[in-house]
C-alpha cells in the first residue's frame, strides 16, 4: 500500500470522531446474522450461497447513505467479503475511497474448546499468506478475537500471551493488529476476570516495540472508566467495545460512561434491520442506529 494511504488511514483512526463497524461475521456466526436480518437456513443450501446472501445484507449496509467516514472510522471485513466487490470495486478499495472508510480484515478462524476458563484461538493455518493478501488489498488492519469464561489467572494469561504473539506478526507485516481478548457478559466472574486481564494487558503492552501500536478490543468493563490505564498506554493506538450480545441501548449506555473507549459493534448495529424493508425505512433505520452509536462513543 502507498505510504501515504496508510498515513491517511492512520491519520483518521488517530484524529477523527467515530466508531467501528463490525461486519466479520464468518461461517459460524453468518446463520445467525442472516436469521436475525429475516433470511432463514431454508432461503439457501451451501455456503457459497450462505455468503452471498450476506454479502448483499453487507452491501447494502455499506452501500447506504448513512455509512460514511462522517460517523464510521473504520470497518472490519470477513475474508469472504473481502474477496468479493461492492458496485464494481474490490470492498476494501470501495470503503476508503467511496466512503472514507478505513479497512480492517479478521484473521481468526475460530475458538478452541473451553480450558482453563478461556477460549483460545485455533492455530491461523496460512496466517502469513493472509497477511500478504490484505497488505495487497489495502487493508490497514486485522481483528482477531478469543473469549474469556472464567477468572482463571492461567488461562487469562495464555490467552493474552498468544494474542500478543500473533499480533507480532501482523505488526511485522506493516499492519495493525485489533487484539479482541473479550471477556462473556454473562460469565459469573466478569470483574475478576477484567482485573487480570487488565493486568496481563498492561504487562505485555509495555513489551511492545517503541516504535509500534496495537488496538484493542473489549467488553465493556462493570466499573466505569476500569480500562483508563490501557487508553493512555503509549503502544494503543485505540481501545474499542463490543456490544457482546448487550442490546444497542444498553451497550451504548455502558459505552457513554467509559471515556476514551469507542464502539466496535456488530450486532447492536444491525439489530433492527431486515430484508423486506423498503430502501427508505432501511436508510432510517440504519440512520438513527448509526448515529446513537457514534453519539454514545463520543460522549
Amino acid at each position: 500500500m502507498a505510504s501515504q494511504v496508510r498515513l491517511d488511514m492512520l491519520k483518521k483512526i488517530q484524529t477523527e470522531k467515530g466508531f467501528i463497524a463490525a461486519l466479520d461475521q464468518s461461517g459460524g456466526s453468518t446463520p445467525e446474522a442472516l436469521r436475525r436480518y429475516g433470511i432463514p437456513e431454508n432461503r439457501y443450501s451451501g455456503d457459497e450461497e450462505m455468503f452471498t446472501k450476506v454479502h448483499k445484507m453487507r452491501t447494502r449496509i455499506m452501500t447506504s447513505e448513512a455509512f460514511s467516514g462522517d460517523r464510521i472510522l473504520a470497518a472490519i471485513l470477513f475474508e469472504n467479503t473481502l474477496d468479493r466487490e461492492i458496485e464494481g470495486l474490490a470492498s476494501a478499495d470501495y470503503l476508503w475511497q467511496k466512503k472514507h472508510i478505513v479497512p480492517f480484515l479478521k484473521v481468526d478462524i475460530g475458538l478452541e474448546e473451553q480450558h482453563n476458563g478461556v477460549q483460545l484461538m485455533k492455530p491461523i493455518r496460512g496466517l502469513n499468506d493472509l497477511l500478504d493478501k490484505a497488505v495487497d488489498k489495502k487493508v490497514f488492519g486485522t481483528k482477531m478475537r478469543s473469549v474469556i469464561k472464567l477468572a482463571n489467572n492461567s488461562g487469562i494469561h495464555i490467552i493474552v500471551a498468544q494474542q500478543f504473539a500473533v499480533a507480532a506478526q501482523i505488526l511485522a507485516k506493516g499492519l495493525v493488529p485489533i487484539i479482541e481478548a473479550e471477556i462473556d457478559i454473562y460469565s459469573p466472574e466478569k470483574g475478576a476476570a477484567e482485573l487480570l486481564l487488565r493486568g496481563e494487558l498492561l504487562k505485555q503492552l509495555d513489551a511492545v516495540p517503541v516504535d509500534q501500536q496495537v488496538m484493542l478490543k473489549l467488553s465493556l468493563p462493570k466499573i466505569a472508566g476500569f480500562y483508563d490505564k490501557i487508553i493512555a498506554h503509549p503502544r494503543v493506538l485505540k481501545v474499542v467495545a463490543l456490544s457482546g450480545g448487550y442490546s444497542r441501548e444498553k451497550a451504548n449506555r455502558l459505552l457513554s460512561e467509559n471515556k476514551g473507549m469507542i464502539a466496535s459493534f456488530s450486532r447492536a448495529l444491525s439489530e433492527e434491520l431486515f430484508e423486506l424493508m423498503s430502501d427508505d425505512e432501511f436508510e432510517s433505520t440504519i440512520n438513527e442506529s448509526i448515529d446513537s452509536i457514534y453519539q454514545a462513543s463520543n460522549a
